[in-house]
């Protein structure tokens, strides 16, 4: 086995100090710890470093040499220790996240906006897309994802839970008629992630499980389910932040307003919970700016 670093480290401070008790002093290593690790490293190289007198402390030659290449050695070893630390504490460095897009576009715009103004040391790469990511062999920093990760080996934190209403085209609803009660969704196109079976809804007193009725389209996009909603062809259950540009156009609107859906979970996924400054600092701004979403 080769020397210690740390061994090197202690060697280098009695050289610097020509003194084992003043390297002890520096260090807060006890003398006699120094002197055996010294001695230790001294067997392992197979050459003695020092002359020990009861006066003081000399560089051997073959010291000289060591103690040249150790102190470059051990001043990079820290320089690299220290600027791990800035990276842990001051945020900086390249963030790369994975993003939904319809997520992205309509909740995380506007926060990764106010989170570039905070901080002006990290620059982004961003990858939007609904496909599964691979962490460990991605180089992606965080992933964003909607509803419960599949995956038991990453790290998930929950961020929001998003509330979900009822929405149509006024156009739609004047051709179909609008629904006044939950049973009456049988009757409509509804349009629902990957052809649904059934919507959950609940109001202050009850909870209805509605069998989904007329749906043509089976669509793994919020996005173009929600624009297919404002195109006339049916009902949608969405979270509010998704359609809000739309409620406020005119495009669509909320029916049956005393129910709601299920809530949608939102999750920051990360392969280890060792993270460095810049993904600490977006999961925990994330986690609070979305705080008003958690229900």
């Amino acid at each position: 086995m080769g020397p210690n670093l740390n061994d090197m480290a202690l060697f280098v401070e009695v050289a610097k100090a020509k003194s084992f008790r003043r390297a002890s002093e520096e260090t807060g290593v006890s003398n006699p710890t120094i002197s055996r690790r010294v001695s230790q490293l001294e067997e392992a190289i197979g050459l003695r470093l020092l002359h020990r007198t009861t006066r003081k402390v000399e560089l051997t030659e073959a010291g000289k040499i060591y103690f040249e290449r150790c102190r470059r050695i051990i001043d990079e070893a820290r320089l690299a220790h220290e600027q791990l630390e800035e990276m842990l504490e001051q945020p900086s460095g390249v963030l790369r996240a994975s993003f939904p897009v319809d997520f992205a576009i309509s909740y995380l715009a506007p926060l990764v906006v106010e989170f570039a103004s905070l901080y002006p040391g990290i620059t982004f790469d961003f990858d939007l897309s609904p496909r599964p990511v691979d962490l460990v062999s991605d180089p992606f920093d965080i992933a964003i994802r909607i509803g419960p990760p599949k995956d038991s080996q990453l790290i998930a934190r929950r961020i929001a839970k998003l509330p979900t209403h009822l929405y149509a085209s006024p156009r739609y609803l004047e051709r179909s008629g609008k629904p006044s009660t939950p049973s009456d969704l049988e009757h409509h196109a509804c349009l629902g992630i990957l052809r649904a079976a059934t919507w959950t809804l609940h109001n202050q007193e009850d909870t209805r499980v509605v069998p989904l009725g007329g749906g043509r389209f089976s669509i793994n996009s919020m996005g173009m389910i929600r624009q297919l909603a404002t195109l006339d062809m049916g009902v949608i259950m969405m979270p509010d932040q998704l359609v809000a540009e739309d409620v406020s156009a005119g495009r669509l609107q909320r029916i049956l307003p005393s129910w709601k859906g299920d809530s949608v979970p939102v999750y920051a996924i990360t392969e280890t919970r060792l993270l460095p400054a810049k993904t600490r600092c977006f999961m925990e701004f994330l986690g609070e700016r979305m705080g008003r979403y958690v229900r």
